[in-house]
């Protein structure tokens, strides 16, 4: 921490709130420092009065409002952390919550090193995750509009007899379909309509999200993660942009840790007792790397795609590959 600081202000944020609070050096409660409306220089008058910028250290939980804060703060000079809200310490029995009490509470628990900070990115970092998660979304919805289109077809029991649909061969099947009610036949058009509109959404964001690492400054990490089995390039980008500097972990169970996918372990005294991995942490990185582990269960071999991923990249990288 700051040797400087001498106030440390807790910050509930929300949509159309801020509550602030503040705790001084020592062993003494937070104090309510007030609540406003979500106006960030507002909320900077407030931190004015209680002293010089570097003197005051902010911190306030992840939530859907984004960085805009964090950076505005730190571009006036305060120190601002955003916390990590499964990482914050909760008391036993404690089953009140308010943004008064969750304000007071963050103040304390940074005053007493408590709390644990996450990773901001840059905005040009911000917008290649922005990106990801939108092919993301656009894949789950993609992913709803053929399961819609595959039950319909299912209640007029319509089955497809090969093993993989969503073929080429699948899409001529659909296009010699015809329902005799003018009602089936509108639906089925939808249907058919949503998926082409989900397919040509994917590829959109596809092509967009391999046109934007060009240039950024984890292409190269990007590059060497493709080399990887089970991981191309848009699983590298979303790994990327979520994680960040991976150089930042200086051991791999950090990163496991960071990601949540170590065990659990109520362990006591001599008893050992490990459960199912702690899941806490970036979901999004956390499922990247779930689907490329299930590559590892194959027998390893180099395919012609993961020639050409691995052509331009250093020997050290292919090797480890």
């Amino acid at each position: 921490m700051n040797e400087r600081t001498k106030v440390y202000v807790g910050v509930d944020v929300h949509k159309e709130s801020i509550a602030i609070a503040q705790a001084a050096p020592g062993r003494g409660p937070a104090r309510l420092v007030g609540e406003i409306g979500h106006d960030v220089n507002r909320l900077v008058k407030r931190l004015q009065a209680l002293g010089q910028p570097e003197e005051v250290h902010v911190v306030y939980e992840a939530g859907p409002t984004g960085y805009g804060l964090q950076r505005k703060l730190q571009t006036l000079g305060y120190p601002c952390e955003i916390i990590a809200p499964s990482l914050i310490p909760r008391r036993a029995g404690d089953r009140v919550k308010t943004d008064r009490r969750d304000c007071l509470r963050l103040a304390e628990l940074s005053r007493a090193g408590e709390l644990k900070a996450i990773w901001i990115p840059d905005p040009a970092d911000e917008a290649i995750r922005e990106l990801s998660r939108a092919r993301e979304d656009a894949v789950n919805a993609r992913t709803r509009a053929r399961h819609q289109l595959r039950g319909f077809l299912l209640r007029h029991d319509l089955r497809y007899p090969g093993k993989t649909p969503w073929t080429k061969t699948f899409g001529g099947r659909l296009g010699t379909l015809s329902f005799e009610a003018v009602g089936s036949q509108i639906a089925f058009t939808e249907y058919c309509l949503a998926v082409q509109a989900s397919d040509a959404r994917v590829e959109r964001l596809s092509l967009s999200l391999l046109r934007a690492i060009q240039g950024w400054r984890f292409e190269s990490v990007v590059r060497a993660l493709c080399a990887l089995r089970g991981i191309d390039v848009v699983s590298a980008v979303g790994l990327v942009a979520e994680i960040g500097d991976i150089a930042r972990f200086d051991h791999p169970r950090k990163l496991m840790g960071y990601l949540g996918l170590v065990p659990s372990e109520p362990s006591s005294g001599e008893r050992v007792s490990r459960g199912p991995i702690t899941k806490s942490g970036n979901a999004h990185a956390r499922r990247l790397l779930t689907e490329a582990a299930w590559c590892y269960r194959l027998a390893p071999r180099i395919c012609a795609q993961a020639q050409r991923r691995q052509e331009d990249l250093p020997e050290l990288t292919r090797a480890i590959a």
